[in-house]
């Protein structure tokens, strides 16, 4: 579907108007934002089958990887609804007046307050749980910000016609009036716009490093700073020890295999880095994985620009001094598919050469041949920021080389344990972020109902008396929330 860019002065009324129903969505109830958030689930749950038809056409994912995204996405929608109500994100802290100290100390109660407007971008690889009705929605939402998705033109369609489902549950709940909008854009300049126009305090974004860092400086240079959460890239390392090896080296292989050709390895979670210690058990586990990626035929990737990319960096990466291709997947003709590929290469080329530690966005990874655990040290030392880092280990690996698991999960937001990184729980659990250059901000999470924090910031009442105060401040614990009162976390009433 090809749409014109929204222009400069549609972008500015837009925004205009996202400013403007910020005072009226910030002052409702959370049980009402929850409402809306419901109401948008239960229209996305009973879409008409051409939602899910379009989105086939538009990313060449298959309906049932769809249906199951949508499913997690109504899911989203629901569970940070429940999360709003319950309000523990607003962090309520509340340490009444001390009249009997000297200096008496004065009544403090400290809440959350919504940023403003937030801007968010969808992404190519989740039409549904990262676009347009997605996490980054829900939790602007929740917080009480207007939100204004620019849908990502790769499935210009789709993120259309469910922006016309929310709208409809806008009106249906009764939200303020440009609660949410939608504009289309491909150029630079819409997302220059989007993110550099004033009355705009947040952006979301789920993409690559080059985009997200974009938005980040345009963030940045503003006479006002705002805040860019954006997740960008990783190659998400595993790293394999020397007893769990031994024992599983046929069990990770296979397991591996998989991970990195689900969904032609198009996951922010894709294990593109995998590192283990030169010898019989890490040869066999190179030829197994091989064997694999072999019998795993090619398809296509989610639109052209996305193929063309992997085929560029796939073949960077193979042509590097001392990397060799162990397999890639046979009988791959048709430009747009996704040669699943397995890569290696000795640890001092990974240690010498920065290209090998760049993300290739599809089914691509690079086992590195380290001749010893200290060299493999030497590897993490030089990594940078990771979503996720994954050990393959047993209790006794973890036991003797304390060192090296620190600094291993000093590098990632998620550490996996005998598992892989590809497959991300909606649960509060989940920390779906990392150091830079994964994330732009390492402490809070893409996934999970605490997301809704980002949108927020602290504001704390001093003296006002108790009629004036937000719902959650007040004396009468009115929302029936856990506070923090006096130091001690109750529901009770003052």
């Amino acid at each position: 579907m090809a749409v014109p860019d929204a222009s400069l002065e549609t972008i500015d009324t837009i925004c205009n108007n996202a400013w403007k129903a910020f005072h009226e969505f910030r002052l409702l109830s959370l049980k009402q934002r929850a409402g809306f958030m419901r109401a948008i689930a239960a229209k996305l749950d009973k879409a008409p089958a051409a939602l899910l038809q379009t989105a086939m056409e538009e990313t060449h994912l298959s309906e049932a990887r769809l249906r199951l995204e949508k499913t997690r996405t109504v899911f989203q929608l629901t569970s940070y609804a429940d999360a709003c109500e319950r309000g523990n994100w607003l962090d309520v802290r509340i340490d009444t007046a001390k009249t009997d100290r000297s200096p008496a100390t004065p009544d403090l109660r400290k809440t959350m307050t919504p940023l403003g407007p937030v801007v968010v971008f969808g992404a190519s690889n989740f039409p549904f749980a990262y676009s347009t009705p997605g996490g980054d929605t829900a939790c602007a939402l929740a917080a009480g910000c207007p939100v204004i998705v620019k849908g990502h033109p790769a499935h210009a369609a789709t993120s259309q016609m469910v922006a016309d489902l929310i709208l409809e549950a806008a009106r249906e709940t009764g939200m303020p009036e440009h609660v949410f909008a939608h504009v289309h854009g491909s150029s630079f300049e819409v997302g220059k716009a989007l993110v550099t126009h004033p009355r705009v305090k947040a952006v979301g974004f789920t993409g690559s490093f080059a985009g997200g860092k974009q938005l980040w400086d345009w963030a940045n240079a503003r006479p006002e700073p705002i805040p860019v959460f954006a997740e960008m890239g990783s190659v998400n390392p595993v790293f394999l020890f020397p007893e769990k090896l031994k024992q599983s080296s046929k069990e990770i292989a296979g397991m591996y295999v998989e991970s990195v050709t689900t969904s032609v390895g198009q996951f922010c979670t894709n294990p593109g880095l995998i590192i283990g210690v030169e010898g019989n058990e890490l040869d066999n586990f190179i030829e197994m994985l091989g064997e694999g990626i072999a019998a795993t035929p090619a398809a296509p990737m989610l639109h052209p620009g996305i193929a063309k990319a992997y085929a560029e960096k796939r073949q960077t990466a193979l042509s590097q001094d001392s990397v060799t291709e162990v397999a890639e997947s046979r009988n791959s003709t048709a430009q747009a598919e996704g040669i699943a590929t397995i890569a290696t290469a000795p640890g001092a080329a990974f240690l010498s050469n920065s290209v090998l530690h760049q993300e290739v966005f599809g089914p691509y990874s690079i086992v590195v041949r380290c001749r010893d655990l200290e060299e493999m040290m030497q590897i993490v030392t030089r990594l940078e920021g990771q979503l996720t880092a994954s050990l393959m280990a047993t209790e006794n690996d973890v036991l003797q080389n304390p060192a090296l698991v620190e600094a291993i999960k000093n590098i990632a937001g998620r550490f996996v344990m005998n598992g892989v990184p590809t497959g991300v729980t909606v649960a509060l659990s989940m920390h779906h972020g990392g150091p830079f250059p994964a994330t732009t901000d390492s402490r809070f999470s893409a996934v999970g109902a605490d997301g809704i924090k980002r949108l927020a910031r602290p504001v704390s009442f001093q003296n006002w008396p108790d009629s004036l105060l937000p719902d959650e401040l007040k004396n009468k614990n009115i929302l029936n929330i856990w506070r923090t009162v006096n130091d001690e976390l109750s529901k009770e009433s003052l």
